[in-house]
C-alpha cells in the first residue's frame, strides 16, 4: 500500500513533542505575587509624595561638588527649626537659579525626606527663594529638566477657539 502525506511522521511527532516540552519547562511553576509598589521609582532615591512637608529656614551653605554617598547635583544646607538639613535640588538648575542661592537667604522648600546610605536628605520638589518658585521635581518625584533653561510662561490659545474652527490648523 502506498503512503500519502509525510514520509516520516514519527520524526515530526518527536520534534513537535520536544518543542511542547521545552515551552512547558520555560513556564513558571507557580504564580509569584507582584512586588510591593514603592513610591518614586526611577533613577536616584525614592520620593514619597505622601510624606511631603515644608522646610523653612536660611541657607547656610550651597554645595555644588558631589560627595560620595549623596544624590548628584546641588545641595542646600538649610538651617531650620530642627537643625541643619541637607536639601537636594538636583543637577538641572539654571545658571540664574544657582546664582540666586546665596548664604543667609531665607528659603522655603516643599519636599520629602529620604534615607540613603544611613544619611537623611530632603528631596526638594519646589523651592521658593526671593519670591521666585522653582519646580525641581514633579508630583511623582521625578526631576524636572525644564527649569534648567529658566521658567518661561507660554500662552496657549483657548481650546474653545480651536474647537469652533474645526480643530487644530
Amino acid at each position: 500500500m502506498k503512503q500519502t502525506g509525510s514520509t516520516k511522521p514519527a520524526a515530526a511527532c518527536a520534534a513537535l513533542l520536544t518543542g511542547l516540552i521545552l515551552m512547558a519547562a520555560a513556564l513558571p511553576l507557580g504564580a509569584a505575587s507582584a512586588p510591593a509598589a514603592r513610591p518614586g521609582q526611577g533613577f536616584g532615591p525614592a520620593y514619597d509624595a505622601a510624606h511631603e512637608t515644608i522646610l523653612a529656614g536660611t541657607i547656610q551653605d550651597v554645595v555644588t561638588k558631589h560627595t560620595a554617598g549623596s544624590p548628584a547635583g546641588v545641595h542646600l544646607m538649610v538651617f531650620a527649626a530642627k537643625g541643619v538639613v541637607d536639601a537636594h535640588l538636583g543637577p538641572f538648575l539654571s545658571k540664574e537659579t544657582k546664582e540666586a542661592l546665596q548664604t543667609g537667604m531665607p528659603v522655603q522648600i516643599v519636599g520629602a525626606t529620604v534615607r540613603l546610605h544611613d544619611k537623611e536628605f530632603f528631596l526638594a520638589r519646589q523651592v521658593t527663594i526671593g519670591g521666585r518658585t522653582i519646580t525641581i521635581r514633579n508630583t511623582r518625584g521625578m526631576l524636572v529638566y525644564g527649569h534648567a533653561q529658566g521658567q518661561r510662561v507660554v500662552k496657549v490659545k483657548s481650546t474653545a477657539a480651536v474647537q469652533t474652527k474645526g480643530g487644530a490648523q
